[in-house]
């Protein structure tokens, strides 16, 4: 296995959920589900607002979850569902009920907000104006460094451009996935090449100085020719930020069931292949690889990414989305309906709860870390110093200041050298 398959499960763009040892097993123990219950889990809330009361920071990290698409991805395991116009509004709402919940219990100011999805895009200009108007109303934002916005080519537009640009968007994540029209059937894109070059300047002309571009490899008979035409073509735009994703075959996906039959095939020499072509293009070009999946020009790295790699507390907002306080996670109800009528009712949101441990908790920090540019604290590494001198020796990481980070090689081994440590 190679970096891009590194055996954490992530959500909200980022968030670990829980590490998977080889066995498949949860290494974050002290699981409790709590479907179905109402009310506001008062002896769970009452840890949150302790952890508040503490004299803790506030929340400074947010995560919105839109889970609409005008089509549904046949490779895409997020929490999504089709776009139905008579229920946005009600859904937008309990956003915003949500907000005004958590703002009552604890300290909110946040230095990043992103919103993802699904599509945040597929909203309409009316209800993205009275969502991010709600925000800024009920939150205060003196300390905001970036708010991000992921968008689809197919619903960008220069009246929603202007409008998020209007009320304080700074970051828009494009998701692009191919510039090979034929790739981008493969994969179910409402859109094309030419629209998604469309709507990238459509942003720029929109003020945006701050624009990532999502792209895909590995895709069902990709070959390396495409891969770097995508590549090149990416750069010669000159985006700020690009995202370079393995496609990974995920347990309710219409790929992995033709992946389990046979249909789709997947070959991990192929996949090191384009993992390193984009690492030695990109940064020929001047993108640096600050985590395995994701280079920047300077100054452009993912704030909000970062903040969960760093273990940094963070708030999830609408259905499916995780939150972490402290040692505290929870997941709200993965189904917007339900989740609006729970909120706009007065009942909890909140499908899961996790008491986090030590050690899960230090498992989760090794396993992103490693994936960064800065690496990981060796005070946080085993006491097993023949391990890591045994990786060194093999040139899989390197030690600096104090810190253990992949080395080329071992980016391409990042799973497997993270499974040594936790």
């Amino acid at each position: 296995m190679h970096g891009p398959r590194i055996d954490v499960i992530l959500d909200n763009r980022g968030g670990i959920l829980r590490v998977i040892d080889n066995g498949g097993s949860k290494k974050n123990r002290g699981y409790v589900s709590d479907q179905g219950s109402d009310g506001w889990h008062p002896e769970f809330m009452d840890k949150i607002r302790n952890h508040n009361l503490a004299g803790l920071e506030p929340l400074r990290h947010v995560y919105v979850h839109i889970p609409f698409c005008a089509r549904i991805c046949p490779y895409c395991a997020f929490y999504k569902d089709h776009l139905d116009r008579s229920e946005t509004p009600r859904f937008c709402e309990a956003i915003l009920a949500e907000i005004d919940f958590h703002a009552s219990t604890r300290s909110i100011i946040p230095e990043t907000i992103f919103f993802g999805g699904g599509t945040p895009t597929a909203l309409s200009t009316a209800q993205l104006r009275h969502l991010l108007q709600g925000f800024r109303e009920r939150l205060d934002l003196s300390a905001l460094r970036e708010w991000t916005i992921e968008a689809n080519p197919g619903s960008v537009s220069a009246r929603k451009a202007a409008l998020l640009r209007e009320l304080g968007v700074t970051r828009i994540s494009l998701g692009v996935q191919s510039w090979d029209d034929g790739l981008l059937k493969v994969l179910g894109r409402e859109h094309n090449a030419s629209q998604a070059e469309v709507s990238f300047q459509i942003l720029r002309d929109a003020g945006f100085e701050n624009i990532s571009i999502d792209l895909m490899f590995g895709l069902p008979g990709q070959t390396p020719a495409q891969w770097q035409s995508t590549l090149e073509k990416t750069i010669s735009l000159q985006p700020d930020h690009i995202s370079a994703y393995c496609l990974t075959y995920e347990e309710d996906t219409d790929f992995f069931l033709r992946h389990s039959r046979g249909e789709l095939r997947s070959d991990i020499e192929i996949e090191a292949d384009f993992f390193e072509t984009a690492m030695s293009t990109l940064e020929a070009a001047g993108y640096q690889q600050y985590e395995i999946s994701n280079y920047a020009r300077p100054g452009f790295d993912s704030v909000h990414n970062r903040a969960y790699w760093i273990g940094a507390d963070y708030l999830g907002l609408g259905p499916s989305a995780f939150s972490t306080v402290g040692m505290q996670r929870w997941q709200n109800i993965p189904d917007y309906r339900a989740y609006a009528d729970r909120v706009l009712s007065g009942q909890s949101s909140i499908s899961s709860t996790e008491e986090l441990t030590d050690e899960a908790k230090r498992s989760e920090r090794i396993a992103l870390s490693l994936r960064t540019n800065e690496g990981i604290a060796s005070t946080l590494m085993p006491a097993d110093s023949d391990k890591v001198r045994e990786f060194v020796e093999l040139g899989l990481v390197r030690e600096a200041n104090g810190n253990l980070i992949l080395t080329p090689a071992g980016k391409s081994l990042a799973d497997t050298v993270a499974e040594a440590f936790i």
